[in-house]
């Protein structure tokens, strides 16, 4: 393999023309794992597809809740996008090489979609804090202008804090292996077999990681506790289990999201305690689970979306038995 040499303030850079993606070459049962894989991404299209498509063709819909909610479906598709097609291709064509522009790539798209799936979340929490504690001023405070406001500002942070993270890949020098052991061109696996100093990007990955997960995920917190405190403060009981009632799901999916997340960059990443198989198998799991569970938890489960995803499939399914009817009723009147 032959490697590109550039210099960058006096000093050699190194840079491989691709690297070898390797974390799933020990473990077992891989096949199964993959064709697993393949249904989860599947499962994720259509039913993220679905809510997008019931959400933006329902005029009644368009409010700063569904607004929230389709942000989270758009994410769901490109977070699984960024990795199960990649890893589906190595096990189909046993082609596990990634170019190296390709896997920055990647890498930019995973961990900025990783991270709009966290604010997504916290923009749901926002949605619910806003509607239980401020009730009368709901429709003044979260209007459709602040949440298109919020949520592009969320897109902005996050596009802009991983371009930079990704960009700084490129001071690395990469003279010994070129072997990623993770199941795409994971940050922390790709800088640990640099040559030269990591320790700017070592940085910009323990700032990404509280910036992306810790922070929202404090927020999420927050909201709650202030939701428990003014829920508590209803008088009446009926008051307090509709209120909590509609925080259920979103509930479920922070705990999805995040527990598993949050652990194993903590265990893995900052105190290295995970076996790497382990680490490979969790992470992925963690990262490809939540975007196909997200829409049928919460999404499809919602009142009013669940009303017009029915209406919409009972419509596919007349209209389509009526088309086969019409030419059996044309031939026997034929015949007469």
């Amino acid at each position: 393999m032959t490697f590109l040499r550039t210099s960058l303030n006096n000093s050699l850079i190194i840079r491989p023309p691709g690297f070898y993606i390797v974390g799933f070459e020990t473990l077992p049962f891989i096949s199964v794992y993959f064709i697993f894989l393949s249904f989860v991404y599947v499962v994720t299209v259509m039913f993220n597809s679905l809510v997008i498509y019931v959400i933006a063709f329902n005029q009644c819909l368009h409010s700063p809740k569904f607004l929230a909610v389709i942000n989270l479906a758009v994410i769901d598709i490109v977070l699984n996008t960024t990795t199960i097609p990649g890893m589906v291709k190595i096990f189909l064509v046993k082609d596990n090489f990634i170019p190296f522009n390709l896997c920055l790539v990647q890498m930019f798209s995973y961990y900025c979609s990783l991270g709009l799936e966290s604010f997504a979340l916290a923009i749901l929490a926002y949605d619910r804090l806003i509607a239980i504690c401020l009730p009368l001023r709901h429709n003044s405070v979260n209007t459709l202008q602040s949440m298109s406001c919020i949520i592009g500002f969320t897109w902005s942070f996050s596009v802009g804090v991983t371009a930079f993270s990704t960009g700084i890949m490129t001071q690395l020098s990469f003279c010994k292996s070129v072997r990623v052991f993770s199941y795409f061109c994971d940050y922390a696996p790709v800088f640990r077999l640099a040559c030269n100093d990591y320790t700017m990007q070592w940085s910009a990955a323990s700032f990404l990681s509280f910036m992306i997960l810790g922070g929202p995920f404090v927020f999420i917190i927050l909201s709650y506790v202030t939701i428990l405190v003014t829920v508590f403060r209803m008088r009446s009981l009926d008051s307090r289990v509709k209120a909590l009632a509609t925080c259920g799901e979103h509930v479920i999916l922070v705990a999805v999201f995040y527990v598993p997340i949050i652990t194993i960059f903590t265990l893995g990443f900052f105190l290295r305690l995970t076996d790497p198989d382990q680490r490979v198998l969790s992470l992925s799991l963690a990262s490809c689970i939540p975007p196909c569970i997200n829409p049928i938890v919460y999404s499809l489960k919602t009142k009013e979306i669940k009303m017009r995803a029915v209406a919409l499939v009972r419509r596919n399914v007349i209209g389509t038995d009526q088309r086969k009817r019409k030419p059996l009723r044309v031939e026997k009147s034929f015949r007469l």
